[in-house]
């Protein structure tokens, strides 16, 4: 019980000679590194039901090879030996590797560096102390029970949601939800989902993927424009970013609130909505999920991406009831989030550490927002800031026809930035053509505090 596992095949006219070659080409092809511990020669025998004695001759024959090494109250291990030396190949002729960015402005990416490892552990510990057995089964397709109750009276609380934990499905990711929706739209013979004119071209692949057209659904500044609804052919939902319209930053105005959850009710759509940093305000009142106005119309996305860390792979739908089944059944016979991660996020949530860490980041990014307003304000005064009342990034407005210019030389600073022009989308043949606006969209929340003095510089020395 007390030896280390190794599998050997033994070849050969003999079994000595079988396991001193099975030994010998397992080093010598790298599968046992030098410095690896092998089993003693008693454990190893009895693996592999030979006598003792075998195994320590092979092995005393090895040392004396230099195969192996052993030193007395020692384990036998590899021994180091001298790589071959391998032809460097010559060198390509093609110009250099682009630079790798030095510092990172890109939006939608919270500051890693920050996640609560210490609170986090506090809460694994305890979420398993107290997990039930079952825990540590297949589970709930929907997700533990527990995470579920927690985040109903969450999102109840903090973002105005109605939720019941019955109505909650866990998944792993907006994406992963995203996926699950396309595939009850499509069994529903929805043919087209309505998308915003600025937003993420992942998602508008994937329900193109999904056989889903995807027309779009233009913003200004008082956000989507919900009243165009009604005039796009064959829309069975629309997906949107109403508290703070992604990567414009514009929040969805009460008159378009109340025209999309109209059209919903009176066409019987969905409206999806992807709540990605609602936790994030900073100069205006908290606005409520969409949500709220209609549960029965309203497919409620939230994540722990922004809030957190996007590697804990951990977000939820609240669901209308009867869209609940068709959820559950798209998403297959087991639950594909850790039932361990759940119960821990439960637990993180419900001791108030989620709410305290919110409250901590909320006033950390806004003095790095207040901060990138003041060194623009010094440094680049023609530059006029938007979308900056919420979220983890902010509009930096550019002189017509130098946005490209700009992202080059953003990059030749070794510093990578987003321009407007990659959230873009229009859908050819439309009767709707997007204004030009050259813009970066600067994510200020990911540097490091070690690195957000030299990123912030670096912005400035690019701005026109």
């Amino acid at each position: 019980m007390l030896g280390v596992d190794l599998h050997l095949d033994l070849n050969g006219p003999g079994l000595r000679a079988g396991l001193m070659d099975a030994l010998r080409e397992a080093v010598r092809t790298g599968r046992l590194a030098p410095g690896t511990r092998l089993p003693s020669s008693r454990s190893l025998a009895t693996d592999l039901g030979i006598a003792r004695n075998t195994v320590a001759d092979s092995y005393a024959e090895l040392i004396a090879e230099g195969w192996l090494i052993a030193q007395q109250g020692s384990a036998t291990r590899v021994a180091n030996r001298a790589e071959p030396r391998r032809a460097v190949p010559a060198a390509p002729r093609h110009e250099p590797n682009p630079r790798r960015p030095t510092y990172g402005l890109m939006p939608g990416t919270p500051n890693l560096a920050e996640f609560p490892r210490a609170q986090w552990l506090t809460a694994a510990r305890r979420a398993l102390t107290s997990a039930p057995h079952d825990a540590f089964g297949y589970g709930d397709v929907a997700g533990r029970i527990e995470l579920r109750t927690v985040l109903a009276e969450y999102l109840a609380r903090a973002r105005g949601v109605y939720a019941e934990p019955e109505r909650v499905v866990i998944c792993s990711g907006f994406h992963h939800g995203l996926t699950l929706m396309a595939q009850a739209l499509r069994a529903r013979r929805v043919r087209a989902v309505a998308v915003e004119s600025y937003g993420f071209d992942v998602y508008r692949d994937l329900l193109n993927t999904a056989g889903l057209r995807t027309p779009a659904l233009y913003v200004d500044e008082q956000g989507a424009r919900t009243d165009d609804l009604a005039r796009l052919r064959g829309v069975g939902a629309v997906l949107m970013t109403p508290a703070h319209q992604y990567p414009t930053g514009v929040e969805l105005c009460p008159d378009r609130r109340t025209a999309a959850v109209d059209w919903a009710r009176a066409t019987g759509g969905l409206i999806l909505e992807d709540d990605y940093d609602g936790e994030f305000r900073y100069d205006r009142q908290p606005v409520g999920a969409l949500q709220g106005l209609d549960p029965e119309r309203v497919v409620y996305f939230g994540s722990a991406s922004k809030s957190l860390a996007p590697g804990l792979r951990l977000a939820w739908m609240v669901l209308p009831e009867d869209l609940v089944p068709e959820i559950v059944a798209a998403k297959g016979q087991v639950d594909w989030s850790s039932a361990l991660d759940q119960l821990t996020l439960g637990e993180f949530i419900a001791s108030g550490a989620y709410d305290r860490h919110v409250r901590s980041m909320r006033l950390r990014y806004r003095r790095r927002r207040d901060q990138l307003v003041a060194a623009l304000a010094k440094r680049a005064p023609g530059i006029r800031v938007t979308g900056m009342a919420a979220g983890l990034q902010a509009v930096l407005e550019l002189p017509r026809g130098t946005e490209r210019s700009v992202v080059q030389a953003a990059a030749e600073q070794g510093l990578a930035v987003s321009g407007m022009a990659e959230f873009r989308y229009e859908v050819a043949g439309s009767e709707w053509q997007l204004p030009e606006q050259d813009a970066l969209v600067v994510g200020y929340a990911a540097p490091s505090d070690s690195a957000w003095a030299g990123a912030l510089d670096a912005l400035c020395k690019v701005m026109p």
